[in-house]
This record gives C-alpha cells, sequence and structure tokens, in this order.
C-alpha cells in the first residue's frame, strides 16, 4: 500500500489537522505503509523523516500566517512520481484536481472532513443562510469527486450524509485520537483556592473562546471562588480581554510544547470546550486524558466525547454552560479525573490508524475485484 497524505491552508487553526494528519502517517509507517507527505512552504523541497518522505510545494502566503497551494498541476507532479495506491486529501476546497487525477489513473480518492464547512462559515461570517447555500453546493461537488469520505463524528456525518447517499459516495465515521502517553494525569494540585478553569485553543471567532470566557465571567458574576486560564493566541485575544473586564480570567498565551501544555490542563478542575460547530474535538480529548472533566455544548462533534461521568454539556449560552461547570463540579474530584482518564482511553491513536487502514484497503480490494474480473 502506498498513501499520500495531502495537507493544505497550513496555518495557526491547522493545529488539529496537522496534529492528525502526523498521527496517522506515523501509524502508517509503523505498519508498513509506505507513507508521502505533501503540504505547502515557502520554497520547494523534500526530506525524510522517521515517518516517510515529505515534499514541500512551493505556496504563497494567504493573510498573516497561511500559505496554500494555487497551482495543484505541482501536486500532481509529485503524484505521478510517487505512483500510490490511494490519496488522502486533508482539504475541502483547492485541490479537487487530486481527485479528478486519482479516477484518471484508478487510483483511490479519500477525503478527509475535518470540519462542517456550512457551520464554519457560518460563525466566520455570520452570514448563515447564504452560507448554507454555497456549502451545499461545494458538499455536491465533493462527494461526486472523492471515492469515500471519511468523517470524525456523527455530527459531521450530518452535513454529508443526504448528498453522499445521491451520489453513491460511501461516508465512513472514523474518530480521532488522543496520545495517552504524552497526556496523562499530573499529580494532584493542593485542595483550597479557586475553582481552575482551563480554555486552550486558537482564539478565533469559529472556536468560540468568546463562549468560553462568558462561561467564566457568569460564574464569578453568581460570586463563585473561579479562574479561567487561557492558552493560545489567535485575532480576537483583545475582544477576549474586553469581555472578560474584572474577571479573574488570565491570558497566558501560546504554550510552547505538548508536555508543558498537558501539565498545565492537567491542573485544573474543568476544562472549557464549548464550539458548538466543533466536528470532533482533540483538545477535549486532552483534557480527558490528563484526567480534567470537560465541559461542552450540547450539540457538535465534542458533545459524543464526554459522558455523564467525566463531564457535562449544555446550550451554548454562558449560563447554562455554568450550571453545566457547576454541575461537574459538585462531582466528587477523584471520581471525575478517574472516569476522564477512562473515557480518553477509548480514543488511542492505534485504533484511528486500523480504520484509516481499513479505508484505503476497502479501495485496493474493490478496484483489485474489478481489474481482476475485466
Amino acid at each position: 500500500m502506498r498513501i499520500v497524505q495531502l495537507a493544505n491552508f497550513v496555518g495557526p487553526t491547522s493545529g488539529g489537522m496537522k496534529t492528525a494528519v502526523e498521527a496517522l502517517g506515523s501509524g502508517y509507517v509503523d505498519r508498513g505503509v509506505e507513507r508521502l507527505l505533501v503540504l505547502p512552504g515557502p520554497r520547494d523541497d523534500r526530506w525524510s523523516s522517521e515517518h516517510g518522505d515529505v515534499v514541500q510545494v512551493r505556496a504563497p502566503r494567504v493573510g498573516d500566517h497561511y500559505r496554500l497551494i494555487v497551482e495543484p498541476w505541482r501536486v500532481l507532479e509529485v503524484l505521478e512520481a510517487f505512483a500510490p495506491t490511494s490519496v488522502e486529501v486533508h482539504d475541502k476546497t483547492t485541490l479537487l484536481p487530486v481527485a479528478r487525477w486519482a479516477r484518471r489513473r484508478d487510483v483511490g480518492a479519500v477525503l478527509f472532513s475535518h470540519e462542517r464547512m456550512s457551520d464554519m462559515m457560518a460563525m466566520r461570517t455570520r452570514r448563515d443562510a447564504s452560507a448554507k447555500v454555497s456549502i451545499a453546493v461545494l458538499n455536491r461537488v465533493l462527494v461526486r469527486s472523492f471515492d469515500q469520505v471519511v468523517v470524525t463524528s456523527d455530527f459531521a456525518r450530518a452535513e454529508l450524509a443526504a448528498v453522499a447517499a445521491a451520489a453513491g459516495c460511501p461516508v465512513r465515521t472514523v474518530p480521532l485520537g488522543v496520545d495517552l502517553e504524552q497526556f496523562r494525569p499530573a499529580r494532584r494540585r493542593s485542595s483550597g483556592g479557586p475553582l481552575r478553569l482551563v480554555l486552550a485553543g486558537r482564539l478565533s471567532r469559529e472556536k468560540s473562546p468568546h463562549l468560553a470566557v462568558a462561561t467564566a465571567v457568569e460564574l464569578h458574576r453568581r460570586g463563585l471562588d473561579v479562574r479561567l486560564d487561557v492558552y493560545g493566541t489567535g485575532p480576537h485575544l483583545d475582544e477576549l480581554r474586553a469581555l472578560a473586564g474584572g474577571a479573574p480570567v488570565v491570558f497566558h498565551g501560546h504554550v510552547a510544547g505538548r508536555a508543558e501544555l498537558a501539565a498545565r490542563l492537567g491542573s485544573a478542575d474543568v476544562a472549557l470546550s464549548v464550539c458548538p460547530g466543533e466536528t470532533f474535538g482533540l483538545a477535549v480529548l486532552e483534557a480527558l486524558a490528563c484526567g480534567t472533566p470537560v465541559v461542552t455544548a450540547d450539540v457538535g462533534g465534542a458533545r459524543e466525547l464526554v459522558d455523564a461521568s467525566c463531564g457535562a454539556w449544555a446550550a451554548p449560552e454562558a449560563g447554562a454552560l455554568a450550571d453545566a461547570v457547576q454541575r461537574v463540579a459538585d462531582l466528587p474530584e477523584r471520581a471525575r479525573r478517574r472516569a476522564a482518564r477512562r473515557r480518553a482511553e477509548a480514543y488511542p491513536w492505534a485504533a484511528t490508524v486500523d480504520r484509516m487502514l481499513d479505508v484505503h484497503a476497502t479501495w485496493d480490494l474493490w478496484h483489485a475485484a474489478r481489474v481482476g474480473g475485466a
């Protein structure tokens, strides 16, 4: 099996995608698969790593922090040289020529869907109706172009299920995983002090950090001894500081190193991951793996990761989420931390890799049968 992974639109909001691509690629190589990663960069380059070869395709900047491949022929040249058995595309908007190339070459084309485009565009543009109309058209094109689509949750599946069924395109649900060695429970901090909340992630509107901060403000307004530690940067930092006002919300900026992030997550009492448009929620799994229960919105993929033993959920509104935080805080600490870790242990990366290899093998078996019967 020879798999090419293609990731585009690389920038600060692609952290979850980057983690997933790296974990999958590492797992593929460990299982004897020849894996090539193609991504955009400042210049054409190629290097080898322990997780397979990497080809960097020259791509221009888009905005201040992103690079985007706008000349797909550069990617097609790489594919011709590598001759994959299947391609795994982690981008919905710019790499459709890859799917067309794969179909002409009898190469399997798998689209890995990391977001519900309708929800993400609506939150970014605040134009719900117009965004959903344009994204519906794009989704119909996608399911007609790819052989299979992979989603990470039932919430993500709902956006594509009807159009995919009409096009005869299988949609496979493959949950992501968490590094259970990197993210582990920290030593318990001393009892007493404020209720420690934590928010980790990109401070941009589509991640709903405003809702998390508003939840902490509401708890403070109720007279609770509470503190929210925010780890991450983004374009809406000034807005969030203004929203916090005099509430005990501390903005720490970017955390260098996953071990340090794990320590910060593990020292909190409750993690907030409240975006209603999240299709999965790697941050949820990372907090749970550190033994920290999670409060999330009652809609979105993150809700599917949390049960009543290790967290709570509520409507995406500050008052309701504050109630959910209080419910979690009332659970016995030792029990909720153990339950959080057990929940995360159900999502090892090895299981994600196995399921993705099954997706790729499905194409290989179908193609072999078709060729053999020709």
